[in-house]
């Protein structure tokens, strides 16, 4: 009976805690969405996994979850918290990105520009809220809506908000669809949706390889911090359109970008344990992080309206909206709201611009804030 008693106090029901079973909860209803729903399954899955699989309880000194030395786990999230697995996420989308309609028209970089309102704004807020200058800086990047973004800033200044600040602005991206509208309906007149833009022009190759370089370099003279994303971020844009590294670009877009996605959504959702992640600052996370991409989508809706005053040959403004680094998602969301008003205006390329400018602003502004907090 005595090692009966033993064994029972070993199992996890000995263990669970009511953290541990809302934690259970909360990870089961993000696979849900990742399959019923299709949210961002490719994140929320993983994630949503992880969730479980951090929350299931063991006794104390059995190194298993992420934060025991030497765990199997703890190795995987150490790709995470040493801002490993963000940049190589970065060099996966740069090599499956392409930037033509941005180079077709550079003015939409001010749009991505405007839309990182919200992560500045944000940062206010979290200050004001008693967040230290790292915690709110890392918190502010939520409104990029870029997922490694936040999470390299965040591994870099405020590890140990990590696993909440992932969650937010991976749960913000899936909600982008239900998020935007509102914000875009508020903020246009039908007029204004009805807009239509003249097809961007043909991008030769030579600038399709100069911008890379171009780039690479003038982010990081303005923002030295943000070396690391960008570069990662054009390195794979020049895999992809120099034309003699083929294979790298395919291997850097295709495997090596969903093994890392893999392991670094499984890590963050692991690492939600509910006595790290059930507190009152995650509360205040998840709620600054709403706010921050609701002043993102609204900073870039109003630059928009702000630049139509000044063209003769008037942009759509929903375009702005795109300006958050959503890929492509956002931009998907512009083109199905503009349709509905006129279902032969075809936005998605004009809105793939400013959202491909965001992932650059989104990656220059923590740049920014890793420089001056580091």
């Amino acid at each position: 009976m005595e090692i009966l008693g033993k064994i029972l106090q070993t199992t996890g029901f000995a263990n669970l805690t009511f953290g541990n079973l809302a934690m259970l909860v909360i990870g089961c209803i993000a696979i849900y969405l990742a399959i019923a729903k299709k949210y961002e399954p490719l994140l929320l899955l993983p994630i949503g996994f992880g969730v479980i699989i951090g929350n299931i309880p063991y006794p104390e000194g059995l190194p298993l979850g992420v934060y025991d030395t030497g765990s199997v786990f703890s190795l995987i999230y150490f790709g995470v918290t040493s801002g490993i697995f963000p940049p190589l996420i970065f060099l996966g989308i740069g090599a499956m990105t392409d930037f033509s309609s941005l180079i077709s028209s550079p003015k939409s970089m001010l749009l991505g520009a405007a839309a990182q309102l919200g992560i500045f704004a944000t940062y206010l807020g979290a200050l004001l809220l008693g967040f230290s200058n790292k915690e709110a800086a890392s918190i502010g990047i939520i409104g990029g809506a870029d997922g490694p973004t936040s999470i390299f800033l965040s591994s870099q200044l405020a590890p140990h908000l990590l696993g909440p600040i992932a969650i937010a602005a991976y749960s913000y991206m899936a909600l982008v669809p239900l998020i935007q509208p509102p914000i875009m309906k508020l903020m246009t007149t039908e007029h204004e949706r009805k807009i239509r833009m003249k097809a961007p022009r043909s991008v030769s190759k030579k600038e399709k390889i100069l911008f890379p370089i171009i780039v690479v370099i003038v982010a990081a003279l303005i923002a030295p911090g943000s070396l690391t994303l960008v570069g990662m971020l054009m390195l794979g844009n020049l895999l992809k359109e120099s034309g003699v590294t083929d294979r790298l670009a395919k291997s850097a877009g295709n495997a090596l970008l969903d093994i890392c996605t893999i392991l670094l959504s499984f890590a963050v959702g692991a690492s939600t344990q509910a006595s790290v992640f059930l507190t009152p600052k995650s509360l205040g996370i998840f709620f600054l992080g709403l706010v921050s991409f609701m002043i993102a989508t609204f900073g870039g809706l109003l630059f928009a309206k702000i630049m139509n005053l000044f063209l003769t040959e008037k942009i759509n403004p929903l375009i702005g909206a795109s300006g958050v680094s959503a890929v492509p998602d956002s931009a998907r969301v512009v083109q199905h709201f503009a349709r509905h008003y006129d279902p032969d205006n075809h936005l998605l390329m004009h809105a793939m611009a400013p959202n491909v400018a965001g992932v650059i602003g989104s990656a220059v502004a923590a740049g920014v804030f890793f420089a001056i907090f580091q």
